[in-house]
């Protein structure tokens, strides 16, 4: 063989694509949409109440939100790489906990599974900020969210039957597309990301990046999109599932209504069209303000358990939606000298709404019944609606002078 035939892929290492990062979204939605309606029926039973529930959900954000913010901190000390694994390897210390069934051992599992997601997450967006061009970001997006789709589809009803066959099975399973996660990672070879100039600089106190956070309000804005999308998905996961036992439904229709909700990202190309033609202002604004009277409505029908479920699933649409597009004016908006530390922050969304929503919903039950949770998340919804009015109105639309159309 001559020296010029030798393979390209044996000399340099490929330069990841949009297809590659689909992938790694892909199973890694396999891990959580198993767990997503398995997990919140597993805590439940194994602390035996709503209040319980919320409490352990929301200590476990508070820990998942300092580990995350520390993320950053932590790379420049551990390689990316070694990051992510840690990620993957605390999603199968999760696992092994939920199936111990005690509930210390349940609530445990929570905060490392929480930990799992922060922390890939960190790593995950700042490897696609990386080598993703801006441009690209919006076609990124949706194609994770179509890789994805098919996990979220039909993980959330396999999960919740699964656990009603034998109650570790579906820790079982997701374990197994854990190891596949940490697998694929390796065998493509991300490395440890671009090294950036600063990055050769002394490790930077994480409190000093947040403080540029906050001066940036495009960031800010984008990242409290993020949040109350979140709180939306968590009300949805966590909660509907809860009203649905207690109002006498039973525990697998909240797995089910996900399940088929979730079938819609397939649509995401179709969804990331819409926003090209319009503006990434219009559609961001559309869906919180569907989503907010969805979920109010959800509230105003509490007295008839069905008409609940078929608002709150109308509401899980326009979440889906907002899953394509609400994370745009956050990623749209980082510097690249700053992709690592403001992914961390972006991450952080999961983690506050974490902490708010459990924490919204423990203060809520108090003075409330469950529903009352419903009309908690329609108010922070229609917040969001009300910020989102103050987008650039050309924000993600094709520019003609770039060789758009």
């Amino acid at each position: 063989m001559a020296l010029d035939d030798t393979p390209f892929a044996l000399k340099h290492a490929r330069t990841p694509k949009v297809e590659h990062f689909a992938l790694l979204a892909g199973l890694e939605a396999a891990v959580r949409g198993m767990l997503i309606s398995a997990m919140p029926l597993a805590v439940y039973r194994a602390l035996g109440s709503a209040e319980a529930t919320s409490q352990a959900y929301f200590i476990a954000g508070i820990v998942a939100l300092l580990w995350g913010l520390m993320v950053p901190w932590a790379t420049r000390h551990v390689p990316r790489r070694w990051m992510y694994s840690m990620g993957c390897a605390l999603y199968l210390a999760g696992m092994g906990l939920a199936i111990l069934g005690a509930p210390m051992a349940v609530a445990l599992s929570v905060m490392c599974l929480a930990m799992a997601t922060a922390t890939t997450f960190v790593c995950f967006n700042a490897y696609v900020l990386d080598y993703i061009s801006r441009a690209e970001l919006g076609r990124s997006q949706s194609t994770q969210m179509v890789y994805s789709a098919g996990s979220w589809a039909i993980g959330p009803m396999l999960g919740v039957w699964l656990h009603s066959l034998w109650a570790p099975a579906p820790f079982l399973v997701a374990g197994g597309f854990a190891l596949a996660l940490l697998v694929t990672f390796w065998v493509l070879r991300l490395g440890n990301g671009k090294q950036i100039a600063r990055a050769k600089g002394p490790a930077m106190n994480p409190l000093a990046y947040l403080g540029r956070f906050f001066r940036q309000p495009r960031l800010i804005a984008g990242w409290l999109f993020a949040v109350m999308r979140s709180c939306g998905w968590w009300v949805y996961v966590v909660y509907l599932p809860i009203f649905c036992i207690e109002s006498g439904l039973g525990d697998k229709v909240g797995g089910i209504s996900l399940s088929i909700t979730n079938a819609l990202l397939f649509s995401s190309p179709f969804m990331l069209r819409y926003v090209r033609r319009v503006s990434v202002r219009i559609s961001v604004r559309l869906g919180f303000g569907l989503c907010a009277g969805f979920f109010t409505l959800a509230f105003l029908l509490a007295p008839f358990p069905w008409a609940t479920v078929l608002s709150t699933a109308a509401a899980s649409v326009f979440l889906v939606f907002l899953d394509v597009v609400g994370g745009l004016p956050f990623l749209m908006a980082v510097k690249p000298s700053e992709r690592t530390e403001m992914s961390a922050v972006y991450s952080s969304f999961r983690d506050v709404s974490g902490i708010l929503t459990p924490g919204a919903a423990w203060l809520v039950l108090l003075v409330a019944p469950l529903p009352g949770i419903f009309a908690a998340a329609g108010l922070g919804l229609w917040a969001a609606f009300a910020v989102a009015g103050r987008l650039h109105p050309r924000l993600g639309t094709l520019r003609p002078s770039r060789g758009g159309a």
